[in-house]
C-alpha cells in the first residue's frame, strides 16, 4: 500500500519474481478497460510475465462496489494460494483493501434510482446539503465522513433510507473478515517533497504521452463522459479540456494539484491501517525492494515453522 506514484506496482512485480507470487490489483481505476495511461496500469511488458488479476475486468460505464471487489478478490486470493503461490495485493484504493481483509457490514444493496435522486438534490442545493441530511439521520456516521465526500455520503444516506436504521447500528452487527491467511501489510512512505515532484513529472508525462488522445478514443467508442473513471484526476481535466472548459495548460496544472491532494488523502487513510510495516522510499528503490522482500520472507518462515503452507501468507 502507499500513495499514488510511490512505486507500488514495480515493488509488487519484484516481490512476485523473488517470492513466487502473483499480483492481485487493488486499484479501483485499473479495473476498467481502455483507461491505461492515466491509471498507470502496468503494461504487459512491465508485468514481466507475472500473472496479474482484476485488471481490465470492467467496461468504462460499469459500476463496481467495494462489496463486489471483496467477493472477487477473495476468490482470486484463495485460488492463487491453492496453486502454491504467494498472493500479493497491490494498490492505493484503501477502502477496497479494507473490504478484502476486514469485510463489509451487511448493508442493503445499491438503489440506483435513490442514488440519482440524491445526486440531483445535491446538484441544486448548496454545498453541505448531503452532509446536513445525513447528520439528521445518523449523526454518528456523519461525524466519520468528510462533508465533501459525495460518494460516501450518498451510500450512507442510501443505507439509512433503505434499511430504515442508522448506518452505525448496522456496523455494530459485525463483518466477516478474511480467514485462513496471515496478512502482512507493507507500506511505502517516500519523502513528501520527492513524492510530489514525482507526481508532477508523471502527470506531465501522461499528457505528453497522449492522455488527451486516450480520452478522445474512449469517447469515440461510444462511452459517455459520465462514466465512473472520468471522475478521476487526470481524466477529469483532460475531459474538461476536450469539452472546452479549460486550456491544456490549466488541465495539466489542475491534474497535478488534484493528484497531489489525493496522495495526501491516501497517506492519511493508510496511516490509520493497523499493523503496517512502513518503508521509507519508493518501490523502485532496490534497497526498499530488498527490505520488503526480507520482511515477507522472515514472516513466511515463521508461518512454515508453525506448520502452515508458505502460501498462506498474504502480502
Amino acid at each position: 500500500m502507499g500513495p499514488t506514484a510511490s512505486g507500488k506496482s514495480c515493488l509488487a512485480i519484484h516481490l512476485a519474481q523473488q517470492l513466487g507470487g502473483e499480483v492481485i490489483n487493488c486499484d479501483s481505476l485499473q479495473m476498467y478497460r481502455h483507461f491505461d495511461l492515466g491509471t498507470a496500469k502496468p503494461t504487459l511488458e512491465e508485468r514481466q510475465g507475472i500473472l496479474h488479476y482484476l485488471l481490465d475486468i470492467l467496461e468504462p460505464d460499469e459500476q463496481f462496489s467495494a462489496g463486489e471487489y471483496m467477493r472477487q478478490a477473495r476468490e482470486v486470493v484463495s485460488t492463487v494460494a491453492a496453486c502454491g503461490h504467494l498472493p500479493i495485493v497491490v494498490g492505493g484504493t484503501g477502502f477496497y483493501l479494507r473490504a478484502l481483509i476486514e469485510g463489509l457490514f451487511a448493508g442493503p444493496p445499491r438503489n440506483t434510482r435513490l442514488r440519482q435522486r440524491l445526486q440531483q438534490r445535491a446538484a441544486v442545493k448548496n454545498k453541505g446539503y448531503l452532509h446536513r441530511l445525513l447528520l439528521r439521520l445518523d449523526a454518528a456516521a456523519a461525524a466519520t465522513i468528510h462533508p465533501h465526500d459525495t460518494p460516501k455520503l450518498i451510500r450512507a444516506l442510501e443505507v439509512c433510507l433503505e434499511a430504515r436504521r442508522p448506518m452505525h447500528e448496522l456496523f455494530r452487527q459485525g463483518r466477516q473478515s478474511l480467514e485462513g491467511f496471515r496478512v502482512l501489510k507493507a507500506g511505502l512512505n517516500p519523502p513528501r517533497a520527492e513524492l510530489y515532484e514525482r507526481i508532477n513529472q508523471r502527470t506531465r508525462s501522461l499528457f505528453e504521452q497522449g492522455l488527451v488522445e486516450e480520452v478522445r478514443s474512449i469517447l469515440a467508442q461510444g462511452y459517455p463522459p459520465t462514466a465512473p473513471p472520468f471522475r478521476s484526476h487526470g481524466y477529469r481535466q483532460a475531459l474538461d479540456y476536450l469539452e472546452g472548459r479549460i486550456s491544456l495548460e490549466e488541465a495539466l496544472y489542475h491534474a497535478q494539484t488534484k493528484t497531489r491532494q489525493y496522495a495526501k488523502r491516501q497517506i492519511t487513510w493508510f496511516r490509520k491501517e493497523p499493523d503496517v510495516q512502513w518503508f521509507a522510499g519508493f518501490g523502485t528503490d532496490t534497497q526498499v525492494q530488498a527490505a520488503v522482500s526480507r520482511f515477507i520472507s522472515d514472516h513466511r518462515a515463521l508461518v512454515v515453522e508453525a506448520g502452515l503452507p508458505a502460501s498462506h501468507g498474504l502480502c
